[in-house]
């Protein structure tokens, strides 16, 4: 058996183990380096994404994490980040993809199982994305990397323009505290730690439907957010198994109400995918070698998540916080635990269980189970555009979403919900304040990652948005989006010696065009083709709005191809090669009036006679060729 070890053991002997070698010679040792052009606080994907970012214009980078293990959640268990098209992916997080796709293909070879079972790089286990994502920062050497480094403090000073982050105190175990100034912060944490030092102004919980008019929050405003647990990575595979042990605090009784509903056939399996009735969602497809990305089950009798008790995370400090890890240890390790040994557990389920177990080569630091937990919401800024619902609905009679001509990221999930409170039996109850809300690909405006207050931070994972609306941005893949163009803004600003706000957006949105990072969904012209830049500018200016009607049904995707995914969202190509009609051409010349090209040129070409003819032609005059 392996033994299970408290979570506050785990941190101590991390934190202990911290040597002079993780803290970079060029900060400890020249007290002047301690002033960087961009600091960004929280290795999460979107940390990595702007620091990779921003690097890239040579801007000198601290990249602060305060755990052991860069990488976020996808380096800790949540391995099929949440996209349902392979057509929604872009910039930092394809990027990504692709190299892990190519990591499994050296390793294994191009035609191997594994890099088969990555589906193009997306579904990785977590030491491969996190040995990806070093290798990826590895490249850009003016980034500096501290884990296990945490902000104690900040200092905020009032110039003409308002409130300005001059600097941070960040600590280690081992360490005196050190003091770090940055022309442009970036808060890339989960929880928004750094943005409400700062003083930001944010909100945790829920709005009222009428504040945004939203038809999926509730009546009245709370303090209910979207419940947490752990995503862990299991495997069957004998000879990488580790049998899970009994978690401390274990308490048998806490666990006896679930054999009621397994004696009465509700549920079919103990580890399965829907629509297996199942306790613990086994995403499909498998991960490569053997492994499965173990999650909470929606809409079920028995949850993994765990409404209310997360409560005090977001505002919880770090003793807080740990209480609340060791509450999701004892309850969902436990009924794992209970599940595979209890005698009264059904032997059909029993046995069915002793099957799983930890993996042997994962997060062998941490006793082979993540380090982090799954937040999928704490604090929410309250910045210069609140992203609330109708932000990613359709726009009328329109296959496309509201059109934000300032975007600078775009995702196609959906405002998709756990739960925010639960009902009746631990076991046997329902989860309250849940939703899976179908939409159509959407833009997420530039608004979302500034603050009202602060001159020079950026915000792009505790985005600004209402409950509703973040149900829509907290993935992976959007977040990465948000994070490289966070670090792009930074770069800009400090290259102009302008502030964050006064970032000209069409210069922003050039700049992420040319890395490959879509701001507008285009299901025919992927980003590494030749039209890709033109197609993306038409777009984002609203040129493709209102091309095609509204589909049958909200959101409405192509033909499914398996689990969450399928193919392209109805409505949503530009066909390129189809002959420009007569109406829809003196639709695209009243836009490009009001975009202010040259009209006479364009009315005159006798060469355009494709929608794509008419789109080169617009882009080349508005590059002024």
């Amino acid at each position: 058996m392996f033994s299970f070890v408290p979570r506050w053991q785990v941190c101590l002997a991390i934190m202990l183990a911290l040597t002079a070698n993780h803290l970079p010679v060029s900060f400890a040792e020249q007290d002047e380096s301690r002033s960087v052009d961009v600091l960004i606080y929280g290795a999460t994907p979107a940390g990595i994404a702007a620091a990779i970012a921003a690097a890239k214009y040579n801007q000198r980078v601290a990249l602060i994490e305060p755990t052991s293990r860069i990488g976020g959640l996808v380096t800790n268990g949540l391995s099929h980040s949440d996209f349902h098209t392979l057509e929604s992916l872009s910039g930092a997080f394809l990027d990504f993809s692709h190299a892990v796709e190519a990591d499994y293909a050296t390793q294994y070879g191009p035609q191997s199982p594994q890099v088969k079972d990555s589906f193009h790089g997306t579904h990785a286990e977590p030491k491969v994305n996190l040995h990806v994502f070093e290798k990826m920062l590895a490249k850009q050497p003016t980034i500096q990397i501290l884990t296990r480094t945490k902000l104690v403090d900040v200092n905020v000073l009032q110039n003409a323009n308002g409130n300005h982050l001059d600097s941070v105190t960040l600590v280690t175990a081992d360490a005196a505290p050190q003091r770090f100034s940055a022309d442009v912060f970036i808060d890339a944490t989960y929880e928004g730690d750094l943005m409400a030092a700062a003083g930001c102004e944010y909100r945790v919980g829920r709005e009222a439907s009428s504040e945004y008019d939203e038809s999926l929050a509730p009546e009245k405003a709370d303090n209910q957010l979207q419940a947490y647990n752990f995503r862990w990575t299991m495997t069957t595979d004998p000879e990488n198994r580790l049998t899970p042990s009994e978690p401390n605090g274990y308490r048998r009784d806490d666990f006896v109400d679930v054999l009621p509903i397994l004696d009465s056939g509700a549920i079919q399996r103990v580890f399965g995918y829907p629509p297996i009735r199942t306790l613990f969602k086994a995403h499909e497809p498998l991960l490569p070698n053997g492994k499965y990305d173990i999650n909470d089950v929606s809409r079920a009798i028995v949850r993994l998540s765990l409404p209310h008790i997360n409560l005090g995370w977001p505002d919880g400090d770090a003793e807080t916080r740990a209480k609340i890890f060791d509450e999701h240890v004892r309850d969902q390790l436990g009924l794992l635990y209970f599940l595979q040994n209890d005698p009264a557990v059904p032997e059909q389920f029993r046995t069915e269980a002793q099957r799983w177990g930890w993996c042997r080569d994962e997060f062998i630091e941490s006793n082979h189970q993540p380090e982090q937990l799954y937040v999928r919401e704490a604090r929410r800024m309250v910045g210069q555009h609140i992203f609330s619902q109708k932000d990613s609905e359709h726009s009328p009679a329109d296959a496309r979403a509201k059109l934000h001509r300032d975007a600078i990221a775009m995702g196609d999930y959906g405002n998709n919900c756990h739960g925010t409170a639960h009902e009746g039996p631990r076991f046997g109850g329902k989860h309250t304040g849940e939703f899976y809300n179908p939409v159509p690909p959407y833009q997420i405006p530039y608004g979302v990652l500034l603050p009202r207050s602060i001159d020079n931070l950026l915000v792009p994972v505790a985005a600004s948005s209402s409950h509703v609306g973040f149900c829509a941005l907290r993935y992976e893949p959007i977040w990465m989006s948000l994070g490289q163009a966070a670090g792009h803004a930074a770069a800009i600003a400090n290259t102009r010696d302008i502030l964050l706000d006064q970032v000209a957006v069409p210069e922003l949105q050039d700049r992420l065009h040319r890395v490959g990072s879509a701001t507008v969904y285009v299901s025919d012209v992927p980003n590494d083709s030749p039209e890709f830049l033109a197609v993306q500018w038409w777009g984002t200016s609203g040129g493709l709005h209102g091309l095609e009607p509204m589909p049958e049904e909200p959101g409405q995707r192509g033909k499914k191809l398996f689990s969450q995914y399928a193919e392209a969202n109805v409505g949503h190509n530009v066909y390129l090669s189809r002959e420009l009609d007569a109406k829809l051409r003196e639709r695209w010349l009243t836009h490009a009036d009001q975009l202010g090209l040259d009209m006479e040129i364009l009315r005159s070409s006798t060469d355009i006679v494709t929608r794509g003819d008419f789109i080169r032609k617009a882009w080349k005059l508005a590059r002024g060729d």
